[in-house]
């Protein structure tokens, strides 16, 4: 009786119910619209991982994938691979990457052969196709899904090195520890694509020269069209493709004038790391925890405290800062419902892991989870 009443319990907490059910298998727990868990071991060390609801619907999409990269097995590159995809407008496009993307990245892997910029840009690429296939079969009935997006963050760590693929303005950050001092030290290793990044403003109107409203300042927030903060993105395909910025879209995402490419883009910026002895630990957050922390705070807060349950500790400072903007308690903004907790802060997904291995040792054993779901472990 109490199993069936958690499952209803959660199926209303987490209405995607293919990843949202809590393991008994050890997959996370669940502590109001906070899921968590607190560790794990993936293929290189150990792993930490947190997401918090404040959407009426959570747009938060999250994944770790640690073992075989490829679709060869054992006889392709071997690693880890983490996804943070924030969704906006709806949570559809950031579930569509939970399904997709590290399944196309395994599929060019295979080809390829080895792991490289070009197979992760592949996978992106696959996957914003995929999704505009949705659009395009649903866009007559459902014409909002034009709308809805994603940014997307994808680590891979594999043969001693680190790729960072970033679209969107989610952020990965190398805590490394400095062996003469023992003082550890944030890298930011993902390129950001925020319309209030002076820098990406004149990358759009460099791109756009004829739309000189590219940018547009409106309620002191810069937004691409006066409509959406990040240039980069999964989806969001009525400013990508002029046939679906028309009816029956709601008008007030049509644009006034037509336009012949696209306004943002789907391609990552990708960052190549060799890692070093002094490179611990990474940490891949979506905007809503760096709304509230500063890098250097969040490397210090991983390296200064116990493994266990980092993600979720690094979480709730988050909340605690957001709560204390609103001059709150802490334990009041706990009580506000998903929906109106939007208000107070953002959906925040956080996935710590540990480099603990040497390049080319293997530590832990091959795993999948999903951020807010299930544990699955992997034959090997």
């Amino acid at each position: 009786m109490l199993s069936a009443l958690m499952n209803f319990l959660n199926a209303c907490l987490w209405p995607h119910s293919d990843s949202a059910s809590v393991s008994s298998g050890g997959g996370g727990r669940q502590e109001g619209l906070l899921w968590y868990r607190d560790s794990g071991h993936h293929v290189f060390g150990d792993f930490s991982m947190a997401v918090v609801q404040a959407n009426n619907l959570l747009e938060d999409q999250s994944q770790l994938e640690s073992g075989p990269l490829s679709t060869n097995g054992s006889a392709g590159p071997y690693g880890t691979f983490l996804g943070v995809y924030d969704g906006h407008g709806g949570p559809e496009t950031s579930r569509f990457i939970n399904d997709h993307m590290f399944n196309h990245l395994k599929r060019f892997a295979a080809e390829e052969q080895c792991m490289s910029p070009e197979v992760i840009k592949k996978a992106f690429q696959a996957t914003e196709e995929g999704f505009l296939s949705i659009v395009t079969n649903q866009f007559q009935t459902r014409p909002q899904i034009a709308t809805v997006g994603s940014c997307c963050l994808v680590t891979v760590i594999c043969d001693g090195t680190l790729y960072v693929a970033n679209a969107g303005d989610s952020r990965a950050v190398l805590g490394q520890v400095m062996k003469a001092t023992g003082d550890v030290h944030a890298t930011q290793l993902s390129d950001e694509h925020n319309a209030s990044i002076e820098s990406v403003r004149r990358e759009l109107q460099a791109l756009h020269p004829d739309h000189p409203d590219i940018v547009v300042l409106k309620h002191n927030v810069w937004r691409v069209k006066g409509i959406i903060q990040v240039s980069r993105s999964i989806g969001d395909v009525y400013l990508k493709r002029s046939e679906f910025n028309r009816e029956p879209l709601y008008a007030k995402f049509r644009l006034r004038a037509p336009f012949s490419r696209p306004l943002l883009s789907a391609e990552p910026a990708v960052t190549v790391h060799r890692l070093k002895e002094q490179d611990k630990f990474i940490i891949c957050a979506s905007d809503g925890l760096w709304e509230h922390m500063s890098n250097q705070e969040a490397v210090e807060m991983v390296q200064n405290h116990p493994r266990n349950g980092i993600a979720k500790r690094l979480v709730k400072v988050a909340l605690q800062e957001a709560a204390k903007k609103r001059e709150m308690r802490y334990s009041d903004l706990k009580k506000i419902e998903r929906g109106v907790r939007r208000h107070f802060h953002d959906d925040i997904t956080v996935i710590v892991v540990f480099l603990d291995a040497k390049p080319g040792e293997v530590k832990g054993p091959a795993v999948s989870v999903k951020g807010a779901g299930v544990s699955i472990p992997k034959k090997t």
